[in-house]
Order: C-alpha cells, then sequence, then structure tokens
C-alpha cells in the first residue's frame, strides 16, 4: 500500500495531468466532420456535444426524444428507437445518407447494435463505439490489455441489462462491431467515468461523503486498484480520436501509469480525496466480511474480489490526458451542492448515516 505522501502526490495531480477542457478557448477544426451519435442525451453524450459543437462539427443526434431541444437549434434531431421492435424503430436512419463518423453511445443489446451498425454500413467512415471496462473477463487475468479475454453470455438470447449481464451483454455488442466494421472502427472501454454530471452518484458520494468529515467508513480491500476517468477528459478525446480518424481498441482507464501494472489502491484514492477537503476526517477500515454480514453496498466500491489493472498504454499514446483526482473532486462537488434541493435529497445508492455508524461500531 502506497503512503500518505504518495497519497496526496496523486491528488495533486502528479499522477496525470490537466484535460483538454481545462484549456482556456477550443479551437475550431479546419475540417469539420458530420457527425451522427446515436444517444447524445445521457451523462457523456452532452459533453461530447459541447465539444465537438465548439470544435465546429455539424451533429445529428438520433435517440427516443424525450429531451428534444435540448440543444436548441445547434444539433439535428432525428427520433427512432434502438429497438426496431418498437415503433418506427431505426426508419430515421434509412436511405442513402452518410456522415463521416457515428458515435454509439446507447448501444447495450447485440441485437440493437448489429442493427444499427448493419443498416449504416456502408454509410459511414468510421464506427465509435463506446464500451466498457466490463466486457473483460475478470476471473480470467489481473492485467488486461485490449486483447485480454472477454466476458460470455451464459445465455444469448437474453436481452435485459442488470449488475449481472451488463459486461457480458457489452463484450457481444462491442465483438459485433469489429466483425462488421473491421479496421473501420474505434472501440473505447472506459473505467469508472466521474465529474459533473454523473447521474449514477457513485464517485460523487464518496466526493460529498468524504468532504463532511468526521468519522468514514472507507471501502473495504484497501489494496485494491481502482481506476477512474473524468469525464471532460474522456469526452474530448472521443472527438480527437474520431477527428484523427485514429481505429483500435483502447482502455480509457487513469489516472497515467508510472510502469506496466501500477495504480492507485482504493485507500490512495480515499486519501487523494481526503485532501480536497479541510474537514477533518477519520477512516475506518472494514473487511469484506464485515459490509457482507451487515449488507452494506457502498457505491463504486463493492466488496468484489481480487484487485485487476487495466492497461492504459494505447490511449496514452493515442494522446489522452487525465486531470487531477483533486480537480475532478471540487468540481464534482460544486456540481452536486448547485445541483436541485429535490435532486440532492434523492441520491442513488448512498450509504446512510445510521447503517454507516452501526459498520463502525461494529468495527470497535
Amino acid at each position: 500500500m502506497a503512503t500518505r505522501r504518495e497519497f496526496l502526490q496523486i491528488a495533486a495531480g502528479i499522477a496525470g495531468t490537466v484535460g483538454l477542457q481545462a484549456t482556456a478557448a477550443i479551437p475550431t477544426t479546419e475540417h469539420p466532420l458530420r457527425i451522427l451519435m446515436l444517444g447524445g442525451t445521457g451523462f457523456i453524450g452532452p459533453h461530447q456535444v459541447e465539444y465537438a459543437l465548439a470544435r465546429g462539427h455539424k451533429l445529428t443526434l438520433f435517440n427516443r426524444g424525450r429531451q428534444a431541444g435540448l440543444y436548441g437549434d445547434a444539433v439535428e434531431e432525428l427520433v427512432g428507437n434502438r429497438d426496431t421492435r418498437e415503433g418506427d424503430g431505426l426508419a430515421a436512419l434509412s436511405g442513402s445518407r452518410t456522415w463521416d463518423v457515428v458515435i454509439d453511445n446507447s448501444g447495450y443489446v447485440p441485437r440493437h447494435v448489429r442493427d444499427s451498425a448493419n443498416l449504416l454500413k456502408g454509410r459511414v467512415g468510421l464506427y465509435l463505439y463506446t464500451s466498457t471496462v466490463a466486457v473483460y473477463d475478470f476471473q480470467a487475468a489481473d492485467v488486461f490489455t485490449e486483447s485480454g479475454p472477454l466476458a460470455v453470455l451464459d445465455d444469448p438470447s437474453v436481452e435485459t441489462v442488470t449488475n449481472r449481464t451488463y459486461g457480458p451483454l457489452k463484450a457481444e455488442c462491442d465483438r459485433i462491431v469489429r466483425s462488421i466494421y473491421g479496421e473501420d472502427c474505434t472501440i473505447v472501454r472506459p473505467t469508472y467515468i466521474v465529474g459533473p454530471g454523473d447521474s449514477s452518484d457513485r464517485f460523487t458520494y464518496w466526493v460529498v461523503r468524504i468532504n463532511r468529515g468526521g468519522d468514514v467508513l472507507a471501502p473495504s480491500g484497501a489494496e485494491r486498484e481502482i481506476q477512474w476517468i473524468d469525464v471532460r477528459d474522456l469526452c474530448p478525446w472521443m472527438i480527437t480520436l474520431a477527428e484523427k480518424s485514429l481505429r483500435g481498441t483502447f482502455n480509457a482507464a487513469g489516472p497515467a501509469a508510472t510502469g506496466p501494472a501500477s495504480g492507485v489502491s482504493r485507500a490512495g484514492l480515499m486519501w487523494g480525496l481526503r485532501a480536497a477537503t479541510a474537514a477533518p476526517v477519520s477512516f475506518h477500515w472494514p473487511d469484506d466480511a464485515l459490509l457482507d454480514q451487515m449488507k452494506i453496498s457502498l457505491p463504486m466500491l463493492g466488496t468484489q474480489g481480487a484487485s485487476y489493472h487495466l492497461d492504459n498504454a494505447a490511449s496514452i499514446q493515442a494522446g489522452i490526458a487525465y486531470r487531477p483526482l483533486v480537480e475532478s473532486a471540487r468540481d464534482t462537488l460544486a456540481w452536486w451542492q448547485a445541483a436541485p434541493q429535490e435532486r440532492r435529497n434523492s441520491p442513488r445508492g448512498w450509504l446512510s448515516p445510521d447503517a454507516e455508524r452501526a459498520a463502525i461500531e461494529a468495527l470497535g
């Protein structure tokens, strides 16, 4: 386990660099692209749209239209459904129209991804698929490059996305895109995406809880590695991949590595977040058995087994940059504090103060 000094170095950004959107201005490109985005209104979509528009690209968004007009007249909106069995399905994408790039953020079910990939084949120059590091078979290894073994669905007919099926479903989507597009696709596999706007509330829990100070129930497995990426580093970089037409598969997993299998421990993450607040904090470290016994599931950092590392050398070579953890924590906290009270009253999956207190007392 790293020393406290190393933890504070991580928080100060020695393990990474400032991301693209920290620059004073975003220069426009000399070669604007016609980009089709499948999705565009979730967590990462708005960050991609904002950056792509600032660069001068022409955007067409295809989604269910639940947030129509979100970007005003800045983008073209096509309404439909990834599921061809629902409503008009992909009809709005039919025809001979072409785009330079399609960015697929909303592909979770293999059938949906296969249908859209086949429909757009020959009409897009590059298919950029937003995958996930959850595609890997974590029982098979503890260090994963992009060629590592992928998970397999127990039942290929399953289309319901759950915690259990999410990774295997995305793995099959990943395979489908690569099989249809070959060298004309780019696969990005992010790890935990953090930062302002995160609707999962996972990273936000730790930022808010540690900022409040006092006795904090830390995660179990303090020595296990944890990797993350700020949404404001991921999204501009994905647009840059499209601009440069960079093909291949990339683990978007920070912070920047200092060796072939180096990273930050859970304890390092806790101390890094601790460095972002002036409030006195005392961490209490449980083991898996206690949390399981008390039926406590901590956001982002559960009681899963052995540690593993996601090699990010290819992403770094392709130009990705990771901002300091302290910056992600500061901005996430500011975003959360500015959110409506109703939103802050209903966080997803947060541990209650009573449950936290009971676990700390059980630790003695």
